[in-house]
C-alpha cells in the first residue's frame, strides 16, 4: 500500500507518518520509485503501537524509541520486555526524599511490599509513587485511610494477576507491550471511574438520601 492508504487506514496523518520515519519509529517501506515505497500489515501494527505510546502513554519520541528498540531485541525476557514498556510510562513527581514523613512513608510502603513478597526493584518509581500518597495524608490527618493500605493492596494485586494473564496470552511482544501502556494508562482511568461508581452505590446502601 501507498502511504497515504497507510494514513486511511492506520487513522496517522501522513506528516506524522513521514516523521516516525525521519525519527526511525516506523521501518522505511519497500521502494518503488523515487520517493515512493510501499507499505504493509507491519507497518499498520507499528504505528498502532507508535500511537498507544505517544498518543496514549504520552511518551517522548526518545523513550518510545527506547521501548521499540526492546520489542526488536531477540530473546528478551518477558519480564524485563514489560518492565521497559511500564518504567517508561513514570512520570517524575516534586517530592523532597530528605522529609522525615516523606522518609517514613516509604519505609512504610516498603514494609507493605516485603511483607506481600512482592519483587520489586528498590528503586521503582512506584514506591515513590505510593509514598507521595501516604506521605500527603498522613499530612491531611487521614490517618484512618492510611489503615486500607491492605485493601488497596488486595484489590491492586487481583486486577495486576488478571491483566498480566491477559497480556501474557498475546505472545507477540508488540502486542504485549501495547497492552501494558494502554492497561496501565486507560486501566487506571477504567478504574477510577469504576470505584467512583462503586462509592456513589455504597454511599446509597449506607447513608440517608
Amino acid at each position: 500500500m501507498r502511504i497515504a492508504e497507510l494514513s486511511s487506514r492506520s487513522g496517522t496523518s501522513v506528516p506524522s507518518i513521514k516523521y516516525y520515519l525521519r525519527e526511525g519509529l516506523l521501518p522505511p517501506g519497500t521502494p518503488t520509485g523515487r520517493n515512493q515505497a510501499d507499505y504493509d500489515d507491519a507497518h499498520l501494527r507499528r504505528l498502532r503501537l507508535i500511537r498507544a505510546l505517544v498518543d496514549v502513554g504520552g511518551l517522548s519520541i526518545a523513550a518510545a524509541r527506547a521501548v521499540l528498540a526492546a520489542v526488536e531485541t531477540p530473546d528478551l525476557p518477558g519480564h524485563h520486555l514489560l518492565g521497559v514498556a511500564h518504567g517508561a510510562l513514570d512520570r517524575p513527581h516534586r517530592r523532597d526524599p530528605a522529609d522525615p514523613a516523606w522518609k517514613d512513608a516509604r519505609s512504610e510502603v516498603m514494609a507493605l511490599v516485603r511483607e506481600r513478597g512482592w519483587r520489586v526493584s528498590d528503586d521503582s518509581p512506584a514506591l515513590d509513587n505510593a509514598a507521595d500518597a501516604i506521605a500527603a495524608m498522613r499530612a491531611l490527618d487521614q490517618d484512618d485511610l492510611v489503615t486500607l493500605l491492605d485493601t488497596y493492596a488486595d484489590a491492586a494485586e487481583r486486577i495486576a494477576e488478571r491483566e498480566l494473564e491477559v497480556v501474557i496470552a498475546r505472545r507477540d511482544p508488540a502486542r504485549m507491550v501495547e497492552g501494558v501502556v494502554t492497561g496501565t494508562i486507560l486501566g487506571e482511568a477504567l478504574l477510577t471511574a469504576l470505584r467512583r461508581l462503586a462509592e456513589q452505590a455504597a454511599s446509597a446502601r449506607r447513608l440517608p438520601a
